[in-house]
Order: structure tokens, then C-alpha cells, then sequence
């Protein structure tokens, strides 16, 4: 994991010298871009779980994403993701049958670089990139005594386009896929009388609407 997140931050860093560089010959037109979208979160999950077997079930999430773009020139920009989720986790099919493991929360904020194909008012872009996400707010359920998450450092892809309504505003639509794992531990002493690991993938899809302004 070391490895791919020096890897991306190297990527990530040339690409921003890139654009930097070409920002030099851009016009004086609109450098920053920002979108409010409601997103639907839907994990594509698996787990591979210890001693007890099984598999991971993943709530979907509704909850509204706000985001942040600098355009480095016409085509290229930095666009910074930013939103919380709240998802319903249970192990299922697993030798001690469906196991509730409560809540936890999602915080990714996702950094990916964009390539925007101008022309006119329909703006497709397509982009990449890197995402971090943080665990908090567990509940563990009434099974688990604690349940506990790593942090977790993974690939972004994103795909969408926006149409302008005029010089300003303009309508959103946007898909990213997620190459998010975890490491999760499951403190079910009580209920198992063992602490059970799993090495969860989440890999959610998130598609998203919303409106945005040039300024």
C-alpha cells in the first residue's frame, strides 16, 4: 500500500507541474468551478472473513456532495470530492449466521485530476486520481463488542459532463468508481468468545446530479 500511495502522490505531482506549466498560455477565463450534487453511494462489496466464513453486506447511501475545481487551463483542472456517508454493515452467510455490525460513517475525500472536452455547451470529461477514507462514528451493533476499521488509501475513477445553462450556471452529471479496501477487526467476545478479522472491499459506485457555478 506504501508503494501505490507514493506512486499516485508522483502522478499526481506531475500532472499539477504539467498543468502549472501550461497555465502560462491559458486565457484569463474562469479558474474555479464548484458543484453541489446528491449522490447515491452503493458499494460493491466483498469480504474475506476469519475462522467464522461468509461474506460483507453494505447499505447503500443518499447524502448530498459538495466538490471544488481549479482549472489550470481550458481542458485540464484539479477537482477536490468532498462528503460523508452513513452505511448499514452486516456479515452474512457466515457460520454463525447473519451477524448485525451496526453503522459506521465514510469520510473519502477524493482528489482526481480531469481532462474536460470543450466545444460547447454539452462538456463530457473523464478523470483519475486518489482517494482517502476515514472510518468514524462505529456503532457496533448488539453482536459485536467493538468493531474497528483501518484507514483506507485507494484509486479513484470518474467519468461525467456538465451542460451550461449560460456563462455561469450549468447542470451535473457524474459517476466515479471507488477502489476502496479496509481492514476490519471484530471484537465479538462476548457473543463468539473470539476476535474475528476480515479484509473487506468496498468498491462503491457513486452517481451523482446537482448544479454548478463558474467563477
Amino acid at each position: 500500500m506504501k508503494k501505490v500511495v507514493i506512486s499516485l502522490m508522483v502522478v499526481i505531482l506531475a500532472f499539477t507541474n504539467f498543468t502549472i506549466a501550461q497555465d502560462s498560455q491559458t486565457d484569463s477565463g474562469s479558474k474555479w468551478q464548484f458543484r453541489l450534487r446528491g449522490i447515491a453511494v452503493t458499494p460493491d462489496e466483498s469480504a474475506d472473513i476469519q475462522a467464522i466464513g461468509g461474506d460483507v453486506s453494505i447499505s447503500t447511501a443518499v447524502v448530498p456532495e459538495f466538490d471544488i475545481t481549479y482549472f489550470f487551463n481550458e481542458n485540464w483542472s484539479l477537482e477536490l470530492i468532498l462528503a460523508t456517508t452513513k452505511h448499514d454493515v452486516e456479515a452474512v452467510q457466515t457460520s454463525a449466521g447473519k451477524i448485525d455490525l451496526g453503522h459506521v460513517w465514510l469520510l473519502p475525500p477524493t482528489l482526481t485530476g480531469q481532462y474536460h472536452f470543450t466545444g460547447g455547451d454539452f462538456v463530457p470529461y473523464l478523470g483519475a486520481g486518489l482517494n482517502l477514507t476515514l472510518f468514524y462514528g462505529v456503532d457496533e451493533g448488539p453482536t459485536a463488542d467493538d468493531v474497528d476499521y483501518d484507514t483506507s488509501v485507494g484509486y479513484a475513477l470518474q467519468g461525467g459532463f456538465d451542460y451550461m445553462l449560460n456563462d455561469k450556471w450549468f447542470l451535473n452529471l457524474d459517476v466515479k468508481k471507488l477502489f476502496l479496501s479496509t481492514d476490519a477487526t471484530i471484537n465479538a467476545t462476548t457473543a463468539l468468545g473470539a476476535t474475528v478479522g476480515a479484509d473487506v472491499d468496498i468498491n462503491p459506485w457513486i452517481i451523482g446530479v446537482g448544479v454548478g457555478v463558474k467563477l
